[in-house]
Formats: structure tokens, sequence, C-alpha cells
């Protein structure tokens, strides 16, 4: 499976971004999709994530600000970002958790970086 994501970028603090990140390839059984960010300095961190299933989880900071959603046509997830502040600032990797033949696997894409500025 590969992960091509896109629309990071710099904007101003209270702006908003759309994140997409769209997955091909030799797809089985994706149980979920979601999205990481890290920081310089920092480990990496769950931003948002959307089950197969419909359930979502994001990270206390981003609650109210950011939304997840899925076309599963495209298997393509988005992460809508709100309201940003700079210390959303960060590389965000989107991620593909999938059942396999051969067991679950975890996919990540090349990261894009949101920078916001104050």
């Amino acid at each position: 499976v590969q992960l091509q994501a896109s629309g990071g970028g710099l904007v101003q603090a209270g702006g908003s971004l759309r994140l997409s990140c769209a997955a091909s390839g030799s797809i089985f059984s994706i149980n979920a999709m979601g999205w990481y960010r890290q920081a310089p300095g920092k480990e990496r961190e769950l931003v948002a994530a959307l089950t197969s299933g419909g359930s979502t989880d994001f990270a206390d900071s981003v609650k109210g600000r950011f939304t997840i959603s899925r076309d599963n046509a495209k298997n393509t997830v988005y992460l809508q970002m709100n309201s940003l502040k700079p210390e959303d600032t960060a590389v965000y990797y989107c991620n593909v958790h999938e059942s396999t033949p051969w067991g679950n696997m975890d996919y990540w894409g090349q990261g894009t970086l949101v920078t916001v500025s104050s």
C-alpha cells in the first residue's frame, strides 16, 4: 500500500487547512485511517483516527477544531483543520491500519508540513 499525502502549507493562526491522503496499491481490508503529527523535538502523536466502522478518536488538543472523514470509493482520508494555532505546527503523517492474510499492517505517508504563524 502506498500513501500520498497533500495539503500542508503555511497558514496564519485562526486559519484552516485540509490534508488529504490517498491509499493505493494492493489493499485488502482497511481497519482504520488516521493522522499523526510530529513537532520538532517531540514524539509523534495521534491527531485523529477513523475506523472502518465510523468511530473516531481525536487528540484532546484538537477536539472541536479538527474533523476527519473518508471517501471509501477513493480510499482517501481527509483532515479538516480549523482555528489553527501555532502549536499545531508539525509534520503530519497519514496512517493506514490494514488486515491482510499475513496479519495486521501499518503504512505511513511521507509527511506533509503544516506551519501556523502567530
